[in-house]
């Protein structure tokens, strides 16, 4: 969740490092830290609280600030309040007050992740000596590495191997040491941590788009392994300290890509390349009519059962994906959140394939399920957008998504290729059971490929939504309904407005209100209805009748062709009509752009929204 640089080289660090910092800011942050080396003299420590501008006023944007090797960092708060006492990085000696400037300290670090043990190593170290002046965890994981560094007069290397093995939880740490001028030192336990160098120089960051100015040749630090950094050198260890080889990455995307490229917000931006997303994960999966979702069609044959787990919008992109895959495949699905799946006993069905979904490849409690599926002996399929990422890495087998770095907090291209991966998920499923023929997979294809141009054409009418999203400012709570795959599109819908305008909205299985929600209906009550599912149209309008005459305020979004609507509810968005398969594709992309425009009218910071992490790396 936090964001962590490092940079050894020839140039100077400390405006590197907030250039880093500043392309992680997306993953939320309170306060942000650098402590930066200059040869042999004493690493100097500035920190700060609030936005990334208050360090970089602090150190005239790095210039102020002589040193070719430092490490830096952007924290969100888990252990102590955000302040500069409690800002990375953290020293193994004893400071005071906000712990800037130079540093008489064996070891200065910062931390990505938990440390679950933290007070037992506190208690440990106080015995022998150690005081603490911060109330993090970070902390006393610094002063471990200290402690067995010292004492026992350890490598760097060895001390922080010895650090791990005490240390529970999941982290991404770097490191200097005193006595090593020009070196960083990495640690990786669940956390992400990349490794990239050109030039001469090394870089070092928890996200590509830190380091992707510089460099797009990466190294993935593997989980419980460390790594020490020159100029233009890596050298990577497993647990026992024996030296690995480790085999570069090649990022496809390019710096500008992670630009707003003339959008006022990244999130608008990222609407907007919904429709080259999708083609470009369909097109990635799709070779002649055949499909490659990462799973051979003799396994995909013998599956009886899918297990889809996953947190957040990936969720939902599974709960859309249970409905097409049993209506398609005719095969159940059972999606799980995942933060609840790794703490159920839940008994492993021969014939299983679990779908871990995610983003950033790093969520921890989704990884955290992938391993417990894995344990059952379930066959795991990722499908993950960062090529690498950890979730990719230990599956059994994985697709990528095609969205490319999202930058926004909340997610809307990311979850649209997440759908299509759904979609062709149960296509396959449906191909390898029989249960549709190969002229009808070739027709839902065809549907398939109809969907950027349809998504193009709600973009450009884009101006209506934001029209009625005018009128939303001052609202205090929104419903949405539906019934079938357009309740996976309302959970989605609502998650959107909820966490970028701060609007209390829920989502509601339009057959549910009369069980106890219809009670909350007033006068002037938003409630969004979706109306796509034919078989369920009339059923659902029943519902916003009975929502309408209780003093519900209507908005539907529906199919081309259901005109008759407009006589029953106040304001209609129509989508192009397509498979009742694939119509959420087509949904949501009203639905974005209404919390968008009324998060931009209660001039909310869109991109970062308060209190939330793009990549929740933590539990």
């Amino acid at each position: 969740m936090c964001g962590i640089v490092g940079f050894t080289g020839r140039r100077q660090a400390a405006a590197i490092l907030l250039d880093g910092l500043g392309k992680l800011e997306y993953r939320g942050y309170d306060s942000a830290g650098i402590a930066v080396r200059d040869g042999e003299k004493l690493a100097e420590v500035i920190k700060s609280e609030g936005k990334l501008n208050n360090l970089r006023e602090k150190t005239d944007n790095g210039k102020a600030i002589e040193g070719t090797c430092g490490i830096g960092h952007t924290r969100w708060a888990t252990h102590g309040v955000s302040d500069r006492r409690n800002a990375h990085p953290h020293v193994s000696g004893n400071c005071t007050g906000s712990g800037c400037g130079p540093v008489e300290s064996n070891v200065v670090g910062v931390h990505n992740g938990i440390i679950e043990n933290y007070r037992e190593i506190r208690e440990k170290l106080a015995r022998h000596g150690y005081e603490f002046y911060s109330d993090t965890d970070t902390e006393a994981a610094i002063k471990l590495i200290d402690y067995y560094y010292r004492k026992y007069r350890l490598g760097p290397v060895d001390a922080i191997a010895r650090s791990m093995v005490r240390i529970r939880g999941s982290y991404a740490i770097e490191v200097m040491f005193k006595d090593c001028p020009g070196e960083i030192y990495v640690m990786r336990k669940d956390s992400p941590m990349i490794v990239g160098i050109a030039g001469g120089e090394t870089f070092v960051a928890s996200d590509v788009p830190a380091i992707l100015e510089h460099t797009r040749t990466v190294y993935y630090v593997g989980n419980m392994e460390m790594a020490r950094l020159l100029p233009g050198e890596a050298h990577f260890y497993d647990l026992n300290g024996d030296e690995i080889g480790k085999e570069p990455t090649e990022i496809t995307f390019t710096a500008e890509a992670a630009e707003k490229g003339g959008f006022e917000h990244f999130m608008l931006k990222e609407i907007h390349e919904q429709p080259g997303v999708i083609a470009d994960t369909l097109h990635s999966a799709v070779n002649d009519g055949v499909i490659d979702i990462g799973v051979d069609n003799d396994t995909l044959a013998g599956i009886r059962q899918v297990l889809i787990v996953a947190c957040g919008s990936a969720y939902h992109a599974g709960i859309a994906g249970q409905y097409v895959i049993e209506q398609l495949a005719n095969v159940p699905v059972r999606v799980e959140l995942a933060s609840e799946y790794r703490y159920r006993s839940v008994p492993a069905a021969d014939g299983t394939l679990a779908v871990i979904i995610s983003q950033s490849g790093e969520t921890a409690d989704s990884l955290s399920a992938l391993r417990k599926a894995k344990a059952a002996g379930i066959l795991t399929l990722a499908v993950v957008n960062v090529v690498g990422s950890s979730i990719a890495r230990e599956a059994d087998c994985v697709f990528y998504t095609k969205a490319g770095p999202e930058i926004a907090v909340a997610t809307t291209k990311a979850y649209s290729a997440q759908l299509v991966s759904m979609y062709l998920l149960a296509l396959a499923l449906a191909g390898s059971h029989g249960a549709v023929s190969p002229e009808e997979c070739s027709e839902l294809l065809e549907e398939l490929e109809t969907l950027p141009e349809k998504v193009e054409k709600l973009l450009s009418e884009k101006e209506r939504v934001q029209w009625f999203a005018s009128k939303l400012v001052n609202t205090r709570d929104v419903f949405y309904m539906g019934r079938g795959i357009d309740y996976a599109a309302c959970l989605e819908g609502s998650l959107k407005m909820k966490e970028i305008s701060y609007i209390h909205s829920e989502a509601y299985a339009a057959g549910e209100l009369k069980h106890g929600t219809i009670s909350l209906i007033e006068n002037g009550r938003l409630v969004i209805g979706v109306l796509t599912q034919p078989e369920l149209y009339e059923k659902t309008l029943s519902n916003l009748y009975e929502v309408k005459t209780r003093g519900a305020y209507l908005m539907a979004v529906t199919s081309y062709g259901n005109y008759s609507i407009e006589d029953n509810v106040d304001f209609v968005i129509y989508v192009p009509r397509i498979s009742r398969y694939f119509y959420t594709s087509l949904v949501m992309i009203p639905l974005q752009l209404l919390a968008y425009y009324t998060a931009v009218g209660r001039g909310e910071d869109v991109d970062k929204p308060r209190n939330l992490a793009k990549s929740v790396t933590v539990e």
